[in-house]
């Protein structure tokens, strides 16, 4: 189907054409057909002189074959062919309009069921269009003379009508392979080949007016024929040894930037014997195919796999114009699997890097609780011995060093198992609304003793009433306890740690600053490492594991938000965490 204003230009010319038969060479009606459907019918576009013939005739379908028959048995003047009522087998009805003439016995008189065709050829033999005059001014069948002028005319119209149709199948193919290739270009965003080839397949098929198609895609080493995908996303069988000529020739064209029809005729590319130009007959005899687009994919020098577009019947040339879009196509359906292979390589990277992960969290998960319980144990133990009364003071002094190092190292552990779950990617994260105004609330009540001891000055700035996050409301706990907590531990007696809520279009926004020791900027790229401990000596001198900023990232990570800060050293820092809100 041409667009609307293609089609509209066409049918104007078409009137022109036989509004100049009726005025110059003395007919009343003047008609033109179009062949439609392949060739299979001519439809009646242009109508001139008669009103009602007009109405009646307009987009009325004749099957080409009722009309070659009538042509059979006409009487040949020149290029036009005079069908008499009597040698007429079509019947009436599928004339779709007879003029209002008295019938005459005189056999110069025109008879209302006369037909004067003139049949329209194309260079190739195809019937393109049929001229049709009826209602000779004078009521007379043409005479020689008239018969002459009326010849004349008959080759202007078939130059024009011609010309007109070329126009039009011309503005055709460029629109609807403009239309595929545009498509084409959607796909570039698609990460698999089933799906590329989901999206693309009917545009391509319909913007070339073919019956299917495939992609061939290479190997990535290069070495290998890779796979075969068509139309239904599934692999075709296509031979082992056609699909390595069919990759050597595309690398040619690629190298060529250019396409190759292959039809009954198979081109000379110098990648093939005669064997295998048989083979390839064969095989597209073996799936009905009388013509195949054959055109090179590919980015930049390489050339990543090949397109093939497949017709059948009468319709096996390929028009310039098709060709050149098909080999813009082949650079668009190029960069999209580029795409689609990076993404499966990042993919399975990923998959690896997600199992590795898991695999560490694991293993640290078990080897923490295979620590905790001696661990337990000789704190048991500690505590037993201090509740012997004779001890020497060498001895308490030993065994409260002893009891350090258990409750040191049972903090590592517990912060190596919190670790462990939080970034263990095979647990399920099950997120439900959070009042993050009450988990705030919760550990400064917990941190209480501490911010006193200090005399540290607390200022909580948020809205009134609950503000809800989407998340787990242990993680979301040990965030907040994390930052606050850090935030009191390094910041000297009598200064101030302040914790603000923001809400915003999406986001609840908590920030978390104090008038601490600060962070240096060497220290700042290490923040979030595990087991990191600041270079300040001041900081080194407090008591930490350097996992908690580590928990605390992958806790908001896992809650899809995100972590900022800022810091000064010797001023303060200021943590930013963003969370989904809960609507």
């Amino acid at each position: 189907m041409t667009e609307p204003h293609t089609e509209a230009v066409f049918v104007d010319t078409l009137n022109n054409i036989a509004s100049g038969v009726t005025d110059l060479v003395g007919f009343e009606v003047a008609a033109i057909s179009v062949a439609r459907d392949d060739d299979r019918s001519l439809e009646m576009i242009a109508v001139a002189g008669s009103d009602e013939c007009r109405e009646q005739l307009l987009g009325h379908r004749t099957p080409v074959a009722e009309i070659e028959r009538e042509i059979s048995t006409a009487e040949h003047w020149g290029d036009l062919r005079f069908i008499p009522h009597e040698r007429m087998d079509l019947d009436i009805d599928r004339l779709g309009w007879v003029p209002d003439l008295e019938p005459s016995d005189d056999p110069e008189m025109w008879h209302p069921l006369d037909l004067l065709l003139a049949p329209i050829y194309d260079d190739d033999g195809r019937l393109r269009g049929l001229l049709s005059v009826d209602v000779p001014l004078d009521r007379r069948r043409p005479n020689p003379q008239k018969r002459q002028d009326l010849q004349r005319f008959v080759q202007q119209t078939r130059r024009a009508l011609l010309a007109a149709l070329e126009r039009t199948e011309l503005a055709e193919q460029v629109r609807l392979a403009e239309a595929a290739r545009m498509i084409v270009r959607e796909v570039s965003s698609e990460l698999s080949m089933d799906r590329i080839i989901e999206v693309c397949q009917e545009a391509l098929t319909v913007g070339f007016k073919a019956i299917g198609m495939w992609i061939q895609t290479f190997d990535e080493d290069g070495e290998g024929s890779g796979a075969i995908y068509n139309s239904a996303g599934a692999e075709i069988a296509l031979p082992e040894d056609l699909r390595i000529i069919a990759r050597n020739s595309a690398r040619m064209l690629w190298r060529a930037q250019d396409v190759t029809v292959l039809n009954d005729t198979i081109p000379e590319l110098g990648v093939m014997t005669v064997d295998q130009e048989q083979e390839i007959t064969s095989f597209m005899k073996s799936i009905d195919v009388t013509s195949m687009l054959f055109v090179p994919l590919g980015a930049g020098p390489e050339c990543l796999g090949n397109l093939v577009l497949t017709r059948r019947g009468g319709n096996l040339d390929w028009s310039p114009i098709e060709k050149q879009a098909a080999m813009d196509i082949g650079h668009d359906l190029g960069r999209a699997l580029i795409n689609a292979r990076t993404f499966e390589r990042e993919r399975r990277l990923v998959d690896e890097l997600r199992e590795l992960d898991g695999y560490k969290s694991r293993l640290i998960a078990t080897i923490s609780h295979e620590l905790k319980n001696p661990l337990t144990s000789i704190l048991g133990h500690v505590e037993m011995l201090e509740s012997v009364p004779d001890l020497t003071g060498s001895v308490r002094n030993s065994i409260s060093s002893m009891e350090r190092g258990a409750v040191r190292m049972q903090r590592l552990i517990d912060d190596l198992l919190v670790l462990a779950r939080v970034g263990d990617p095979h647990i399920e994260f099950k997120p439900v609304p959070v009042d993050l105004s009450a988990v705030i609330a919760e550990v400064l009540d917990l941190l209480r003793v501490t911010l006193e001891r200090k005399e540290l000055k607390v200022v909580v700035e948020a809205p009134p009433g609950p503000l809800f996050v989407l998340g787990e409301e242990s993680g979301l706990d040990r965030v907040c306890a994390n930052l606050i907590s850090n935030a009191a531990k390094y910041t000297p007696d009598g200064g101030t740690v302040t914790i603000s809520l923001e809400t915003r279009a999406k986001d609840v926004e908590l920030r978390v600053s104090d008038t601490g020791l600060g962070i240096s900027e060497g220290d700042q790229a290490q923040l979030f490492q595990e087991f990191f401990r600041s270079t300040n000596p001041a900081a080194v001198a407090l008591p930490g594991t350097g996992l908690g900023l580590t928990i605390v990232q992958r806790i908001v990570e896992r809650h899809r938000g995100r972590i900022s800060f800022g810091s000064t050293l010797g001023v303060g820092t200021t943590f930013t965490v963003s969370l989904p809100r809960a609507d």
